[in-house]
């Protein structure tokens, strides 16, 4: 029987935390509950106790539970922990290690997966505050359900609803169905741009923000891989459970990469420059000429020399194509040139898919081409991996 110990965060949506317990014991999941203090304020822990059938936490310094560390026995008693509702400030304490409750502190104490659902005004969940917190937990491994669009308790309307309770039952289910499929297969992930000197402060270098392959990266992990993500440079904080190698030029990307082989995947999603400058120059070129030449050379095409024969060559090397035209034409030719198993085709000729959230993709192989729908990046990554899954078999 799976276990799931609920946190209830304080908000006007903690009333349906009994509706999503109902559910999960009506799917056969054994639930206990915390109660936080600002959730108590809108469910009674009566509710909950009758719901879960189990005695609910509330108090930190409870002396009968925490004589046996309570909040430590309990994130231990789990096989995943939900936060419903997630509030701005439980968000904030989790993502900086904070533990003054006994919600905060059995996530601080936890080693068990965590699935989040945001329940908070629109203008809380667009403050940067709270966007930076979002980027830091999911890449501490903390799994998202929702929030929704629409009208909220405080009259105004966007995102920040609370996900409905049989949404956040299906995230629950698909977070405790989840394997170790690839548990031991060794991967390598290429992420984020590249930048070519030009002189000691200005560089040649490209719009991708890395999130594709960071969101590759951490599903990978997810499912038991042994994770190795050679990074450009990016804002981006290192996925739980990867190993990143930071690099800035592609030589140095091409470095990091054979030192990462043997691996049995490689996943180039890296937009590599393609050309440097003959010789960057050592001090900083002045701007009195109106106009000038520069030399380029070709930079190492890491993803072909990675898909070469040879004793070292992963079972699967799959590259990414950024195309602004005639995508599947030029990606099917990528494939073809540069000898990997796999690319994976996006169209980045409009406007928000280098550094935005979501991606819309097409999977070619030998047999054929694959066109996904428009999915966000961590559900492209999510996909991916199941892909990879099924291939290794």
């Amino acid at each position: 029987m799976p276990r799931v110990l609920l946190i209830v965060g304080g908000g006007v949506a903690a009333y349906k935390s009994l509706e999503l317990v109902r559910l999960m014991r009506k799917d056969g999941m054994e639930v206990r509950a915390i109660l936080t203090e600002g959730g108590a304020h809108f469910v009674t822990p009566l509710s909950l106790a009758s719901l879960t059938e189990n005695p609910v936490g509330g108090d930190l310094f409870d002396l009968t539970a925490e004589q046996e560390m309570g909040h430590i026995v309990q994130s231990r008693w789990a096989d995943l922990i939900v936060v419903a509702p997630a509030t701005a400030d439980l968000m904030a304490k989790a993502a900086n290690g904070l533990a003054n409750d006994l919600g905060s502190t059995t996530l601080l104490a936890t080693d068990t997966p965590v699935l989040m659902a945001p329940a908070m005004n629109v203008r809380m969940w667009a403050h940067p505050a709270t966007q930076r917190n979002l980027t830091q937990l999911k890449a501490d491994g903390v799994s998202f359900v929702g929030p929704d669009e629409g009208e909220m308790a405080c009259g105004e309307f966007g995102a920040g609803r609370l996900a409905e309770p049989p949404v956040i039952l299906e995230a629950i289910r698909a977070r405790i169905a989840r394997d170790d499929s690839l548990k031991g297969v060794r991967v390598l992930v290429t992420a984020g741009p590249t930048e070519e000197p030009l002189d000691p402060v200005r560089f040649l270098s490209n719009r991708s923000s890395g999130k594709q392959g960071y969101a590759i990266a951490a599903a990978l992990e997810r499912c038991g891989a042994e994770v190795t993500l050679v990074s450009g440079p990016t804002a981006l904080p290192a996925p739980a459970g990867v190993t990143r190698v930071q690099v800035g030029t592609a030589d140095e990307m091409l470095a990091a990469c054979h030192s990462a082989l043997p691996v049995q995947v490689a996943i180039m999603t890296a937009a590599v420059a393609d050309w440097r400058p003959a010789e960057a120059a050592p001090e900083k070129l002045k701007d009195k000429a109106t106009r000038t030449a520069i030399e380029l050379v070709a930079n190492p095409d890491i993803l072909a020399e990675l898909s070469e024969a040879g004793p070292d060559r992963p079972k699967l090397v799959i590259g990414f194509a950024a195309e602004t035209e005639n995508l599947v034409d030029h990606a099917r030719a990528k494939l073809t040139k540069k000898g990997c198993d796999w690319i994976v085709a996006n169209d980045v000729g409009g406007t928000g898919v280098m550094g935005g959230d979501a991606n819309t993709v097409t999977v070619l192989d030998a047999g054929g081409e694959d066109a996904w729908p428009t999915l966000s990046k961590d559900e492209v990554a999510e996909r991916l991996v199941e892909r990879i899954a099924v291939t290794l078999g």
